[in-house]
This record gives C-alpha cells, sequence and structure tokens, in this order.
C-alpha cells in the first residue's frame, strides 16, 4: 500500500464532519490492505507510531525538510513499509552524532514525498495528525471492516492496547482471532474510568447501595506479580519498575504466586497527609539515581482492586467480589480505606475523613459492577469536594507585568468525540505559581506548533485540572459555553489527552445547572 493513498483519506478525513461517513471511509480503506499494513495503517490514522517517540523534535524536522526537494522518480514508490522501515531506523540512531544520523534519515524520507506527504509524515511525528480519526473512531472501522461487532473490537482492545495489532487480527482471521486477546500476567490492560457525581445524593440515587473508598491524589499503578517476577505500569501502561524498588520488594512479599492489582502509590509526608502532586511526579519521572530519590521521596501505595488471582481473571466478578478477593490477599494499611453503605449521613461522615486526612474526596463504585477495562463507565464515580475538569492545553498567550517573559494565560479545552478535534472552553491564568509559569513556558515551547504576536499554539497533548464555580452561555467560544471563575489546581502529566473530559461531560454540566436555575 502506497503512503499517498493514506495521505488522501486522512484529507477526505478532514472533510467530513459525519461520523458514520469517516467509519466507512476508514473501514473501506484497511478492507484494502493486509498483514503489517494493515497494522501500520491503523496507528498512524491514531496518529501513533509502532516505535512510540522516535527522538525527532520540529527543529530536526525542519532540518531535514531543508535537505532537498523530492525526486519525481520515487514519489510513486513510497509504501507503508518503506515509512516504518525509516522510522525504525531513525529511532534505532544513538550516541555521539546520533541526532545528524536522525536528521539524514528524516530527509531521505522527506524527498521521497510530494508537500502533502511531507506534510503528513512531519504531522505524524510530531503527534499532531488532527483529521478526526480517534481511537474509538477507528476501533468502529475496524469492526465494519471486519463484520464483527463494535464490542468485540474494544474489548480486545482493552487487552491488546495496540489498535494496529486489533485491526490486522481482526481483518485478518475475524471474531476467533480476536478472543485470544485476554487478561494475562505481565501484559497491562487499559483502566477502568470514572464519571463524575456532584453530590452524595446523587451517587446513591445513581448506585444504590455502594462501596465508597477514599479517592488518593497519587499516581495509579497496575502491579502484575508472577512468582518472583514483578512488573509495575503507569494509567497510560507505560512500564515504570525499575523506578519503584519499594513497591516491587512489597509485591515480592505478597503471600500468593499470581496476582494483578491495581491501586494508587503516592508520596506522603511523616504525618500521614499526602505531598503535592508534583512531588509524587518527580518519583515517577525520575530514571537515574533512584535509591536517592527514594530515601528523598518514598512513596507509599494504596491498592482498591484485584483484576487477577493464581491463573484466573476476575474482570467479570463483582467489584464486591473482587475487593474480597483483595482483602484476603493484602495487609489491611495497603488497603484503600472503604466502607459499603446507602446511608447518606455515614457516606458524609466517610468523605470528612478523607478530607481532613488531605484526599480529594470519594470515589462510588457499584457493588455488582465488573471491571470494565479501558471505559469510562457509569459503576465508578468521582466525588470531589469542588468542581474540577480535566482540560487540554490548547495555546498560551505571553503575560505582562511580573510575568513578562512567560508563558501565562492558558486556552483551555475539552475533546468532541464526533469530531476529534478540541473545542475551545475559555481561558485562564489564575492559580499559577511561579514555579509552575516557568515550568509551563519551557514545556509549551517544546510544545510549539505556531504563533502570534501575543499566541503560542501547542499540541493538545498536555491536560491541566482546573476548578471552576459553573458552566455559562457564551458566543465567544465555540462550544457556546465558558468556564466561569477557573484556576488551575495542577497539571496532570500521567494521564493522555483523550483521557480529559469530553465536550459531552461539561455540557452536562451545563444542562444540569441550567435546569437548576430554572427552578
Amino acid at each position: 500500500m502506497q503512503l499517498k493513498h493514506l495521505v488522501q483519506l486522512t484529507a477526505r478525513l478532514r472533510e467530513t464532519a459525519r461520523k458514520n461517513e469517516k467509519i466507512r471511509l476508514i473501514a473501506d480503506f484497511l478492507k484494502q490492505t493486509a498483514d503489517h499494513e494493515t497494522a501500520l495503517s491503523a496507528l498512524y490514522l491514531t496518529g501513533t507510531l509502532p516505535q512510540g517517540k522516535i527522538g525527532v523534535g520540529w527543529r530536526m524536522i525542519q532540518a531535514a525538510l531543508s535537505e532537498g526537494k523530492a525526486s519525481p522518480l520515487s514519489l510513486l514508490s513510497l509504501s507503508l513499509q518503506d515509512v516504518d522501515d525509516h522510522f525504525a531506523q531513525i529511532a534505532a540512531a544513538e550516541g555521539s552524532g546520533s541526532a545528524g544520523r536522525k536528521v539524514a534519515l528524516l530527509g531521505q524520507l522527506f524527498q521521497r514525498g510530494d508537500p502533502e506527504v511531507r506534510r503528513f509524515l512531519s504531522q505524524l511525528i510530531m503527534g499532531e495528525l488532527r483529521q478526526g480519526a480517534l481511537e474509538g473512531l477507528v476501533l468502529e472501522a475496524i469492526a465494519k471492516g471486519a463484520g464483527l461487532a463494535t464490542g468485540e473490537v474494544r474489548q480486545a482492545m482493552m487487552f491488546s492496547g495496540n489498535v494496529g495489532e486489533v485491526a490486522r487480527v481482526a481483518l485478518e482471521e475475524g471474531g476467533a482471532g480476536l478472543r485470544r486477546f485476554s487478561l494475562c500476567l505481565f501484559s497491562p490492560v487499559s483502566p477502568m474510568l470514572a464519571q463524575t457525581a456532584d453530590t452524595i445524593s446523587e451517587a446513591l440515587e445513581r448506585l444504590g447501595e455502594a462501596g465508597f473508598e477514599f479517592k488518593i491524589d497519587g499516581a495509579r499503578i497496575q502491579v502484575h506479580k508472577g512468582g518472583e517476577r514483578v512488573r509495575i505500569f503507569t494509567r497510560q501502561l507505560q512500564e515504570v519498575t525499575e523506578r519503584l524498588p519499594e513497591i516491587v520488594a512489597w509485591t515480592r512479599a505478597l503471600p500468593v504466586a499470581e496476582i494483578i492489582l491495581e491501586g494508587e502509590a503516592i508520596a506522603l509526608r511523616p504525618d500521614g497527609t499526602p505531598q503535592p502532586f508534583q512531588m509524587t511526579m518527580r518519583r515517577f519521572g525520575r530514571m537515574k539515581n533512584v535509591e536517592a530519590m527514594r530515601r528523598e521521596i518514598p512513596l507509599t501505595s494504596f491498592f482498591f482492586d484485584c483484576l487477577y488471582r493464581e491463573g484466573r481473571s476476575l474482570l467479570s466478578l463483582p467489584y464486591r467480589k473482587r475487593f474480597e478477593n483483595l482483602s484476603e490477599i493484602i495487609p489491611p494499611d495497603a488497603l484503600i480505606p472503604q466502607i459499603i453503605t446507602a446511608d447518606r449521613e455515614e457516606v458524609a461522615r466517610f468523605q470528612r475523613r478523607a478530607l481532613e486526612a488531605g484526599h480529594e474526596g470519594l470515589m462510588a463504585k457499584g457493588l455488582a459492577a465488573p471491571y470494565t477495562a479501558g471505559q469510562r463507565g457509569s459503576y465508578w464515580l468521582k466525588l470531589k469536594r469542588a468542581k474540577t475538569l480535566d482540560l487540554v492545553v490548547l495555546a498560551a498567550e505571553w503575560g505582562n507585568g511580573r510575568r513578562s517573559g512567560w508563558l501565562s494565560n492558558l486556552h483551555l479545552g475539552a475533546l468532541d468525540p464526533e469530531s476529534g478535534q478540541f473545542i475551545m472552553l475559555g481561558k485562564t491564568f489564575k492559580g499559577l505559581t511561579d514555579e509552575m509559569l516557568q515550568w509551563q513556558t519551557e514545556k509549551f515551547l517544546a510544545m510549539e506548533t505556531a504563533r502570534d504576536a501575543w499566541t503560542v499554539y501547542l499540541r493538545p497533548e498536555l491536560v491541566v485540572e482546573v476548578a471552576f464555580s459553573d458552566v455559562q452561555a457564551s458566543p465567544r467560544y465555540p462550544a457556546g459555553m465558558a468556564l466561569r471563575f477557573a484556576r488551575v489546581k495542577r497539571y496532570r502529566p500521567d494521564k493522555p489527552a483523550d483521557e480529559a473530559d469530553t465536550l459531552q461531560t461539561v455540557m452536562e454540566i451545563f444542562r444540569r445547572e441550567t435546569r437548576l436555575e430554572m427552578r
């Protein structure tokens, strides 16, 4: 399959806003591919490289683009496999002089493409391929192309985590092939996600008697143990085993041969209250001098779910049974504090305990709910003290006065799953400390895609947690809504952009508040 055909497809996807038409176009394209081409097509359509990050930034792309003009004789010969081979060579270039070798290899690739191909490749490398083909849309297209139920494909994706491999197997082997994807040791599964409830009463109304747990402001971890072997993964399925030796040692001592646990790792003060979230993230980001960092910022783990035990997947068991399995294995001091009740006052007292201990609030979980990996179901609800949203930073404006020289005023956006675009909901510069301003200025300049006199536009990758008073109608922004009195609480480097809150979530808050005002 020639790359130019995929480039033409992405152009057509940008031109249509109709979801079903996008699905049909992608499905028809995938049916024309075979084997590794199918996998590459699905990956590239979701803006993903099989190699992950290949160590190429915007300046290197600009240098490669200036290497020379495309050769007319080579334009027809650039296949998807050629692109993958070049990316593999670029990713493998390491050591002294590697930057120059990467630019040279990238220049050779660019010379084989016309301007549209070059633009596509540049955007793909930088994670800026915004043609409206989000992963969920591609999964629906895979199902359509393979003649399968979307649920079968989504379930396989939960266990695989690789949309390319899921596409290849679905189109070549059908449902029988997809059933090979299942929960197994040392292969991380996408985490189950939660919706939001504004009040305890709302949570009880939606769930009835439920399990209520402390909502801890840490980093989510998935811990796999098989014998003496232990591996630890983040919510983004990144392996961090070598960075967390104390959790590895703790897990090895558990009285069980095989287990998969989910929990939160958090940096605590000597009195047991949480350190700022950034301290926990510092620990997760450190790959060198781990022992020194371990002494400086020790981590404590609290576990809330058991997904696998002694060769058996527990995903289909109800939450109550999974927590019972967890309680049989995990020492009490490592269990998340939990109560099961339908009494509002009891939940309120438990919530006060969580808040007084310095935690975010509570999680409410349906007792009969299975573990739906990778989905934001209605069985898990977040109960926070303040109204917050996890939004994506789309751009930032240069500050003035004492903030001169720093990127300050943030443009905030929520993802519209229907169009695949991030829709702006407003701006804020409130809540930013000098340390945050310095950090985000350096970070944003490395993420820059364009700028004008006042604003630097960014790749939509960085998630920020924003507190606000309410959502109001606003013709000023594309969504027709804006956050009122928005302020930054913290950045969420542990959370990918596709897990941020959606435009639909914001619209539901707006509708709910509008109904309350009319009563």
